[in-house]
């Protein structure tokens, strides 16, 4: 529960940011319930049709050596943009979604690393099987 709290802040500061650096996104009030809200649903968009896109996309991704993973950061952020109401506007179609979406991978991926997120899986494999029994024959 923590962690999804923690991901919503997450996403909540990456489209406050998105939303003052390009012009063409706009949130509505600018207050931090809006942001929360859009926070929750692109979390959850992110969570349920992110993997499916990935998957169905999968031959584009290859040949355009990963770059159209920013097209679906796009899409995403228009799915977002439609399921969240007048609370987030986005003028000026796919490319500014695109623009959109890369703030927001690298505002995210900044605050998680420096909130360290990621470091909870390598304390999981620390005490595990494998290294703990390679330790006790040295």
């Amino acid at each position: 529960m923590r962690d999804f709290l923690i991901r919503v802040l997450i996403n909540a500061v990456a489209i406050a940011v998105t939303a003052y650096l390009i012009p063409n996104i706009h949130i509505a009030d600018n207050d931090i319930g809006t942001l929360l809200f859009i926070g929750v649903v692109f979390g959850a968009v992110n969570a349920l049709l992110k993997p499916l896109l990935l998957l169905l996309t999968c031959p584009m991704i290859v040949l355009s050596l990963g770059l159209f993973l920013f097209v679906i950061n796009g899409l995403l952020l228009l799915i977002t943009d439609s399921l969240a109401g007048e609370r987030l506007v986005i003028d000026g179609g796919i490319f500014t979604a695109i623009l959109g979406g890369m703030v927001i991978a690298a505002v995210s991926m900044t605050l998680e690393a420096v909130l360290k997120l990621d470091d909870k899986d390598e304390d999981k494999n620390k005490g595990g099987i494998i290294q703990g029994e390679l330790g006790k024959r040295k």
